[in-house]
């Protein structure tokens, strides 16, 4: 395992040494593996390593996946990690996904309004922000070839069995928060689906030999 890098914002730092990845079934394990050798075999080739995580409306669950898998990489110092999201569809980033990004201790900040406003998320204070906007898979804002497509949720996994250009194809799906908006849950929902796939990618970074 890399040393940590100390200069994630504090709020995050405090957040990664409160998880428990020890908590991860070992079925799940086998589903985040084929992930972990891609990393690996980049990493151990001296490439680039890029992933894009992919949902339906590139408005949850893929933009969580993202951002905390660009903070994963740095908190292990992984370097040459370049992290997307994109859907089948473009929607927006819904709100709530934006916010609990933000109580976890990211700087958010809305760069423009509209019906696809355009985020910058900061995980620290001299990385660049990483910018989330909602957009389609093969938007020109992500990768074209030698990337990984994570298929984050069940109707994206099915409505695309391939992916063009991707090197990869890995299912890792999430159950969607979605399913608690306007009720009393939802903030701890959301919040329980951000800690999980933190964990996880948590785990998958921590098992990269550089």
């Amino acid at each position: 395992m890399n040393t940590t890098q100390p200069t994630l914002f504090l709020g995050i730092e405090n957040l990664i040494k409160s998880l428990q990845p020890e908590t991860i079934s070992e079925e799940r394990k086998a589903v985040l593996q084929p992930l972990i050798e891609f990393i690996q075999l980049k990493v151990s080739n001296n490439q680039d390593i890029r992933i894009n995580f992919i949902c339906t409306h590139n408005s949850r669950r893929s933009h969580l996946s993202q951002v905390w898998a660009q903070t994963m990489a740095y908190h292990f110092n992984i370097k040459n990690v370049f992290c997307y999201s994109g859907g089948t569809e473009a929607t927006a980033l819904f709100p709530m996904a934006a916010k609990t990004l933000e109580n976890s201790g990211f700087e958010v900040r809305t760069i423009s309004e509209g019906k696809n406003p355009v985020y910058s998320i900061k995980y620290a204070a001299n990385e660049h922000p990483i910018i989330g906007f909602s957009k389609k898979l093969d938007d020109d804002f992500n990768p074209k070839s030698e990337f990984a497509a994570i298929m984050t949720c069940d109707s994206a996994n099915e409505a695309c069995p391939i992916v063009l250009g991707a090197e990869k194809r890995i299912p890792i799906t999430f159950k969607d928060p979605k399913a608690f908006d306007n009720t009393p849950q939802q903030a701890e929902k959301y919040n329980e689906r951000s800690l999980q796939i933190a964990t996880e990618l948590f785990y998958v970074f921590s098992q990269i030999n550089s």
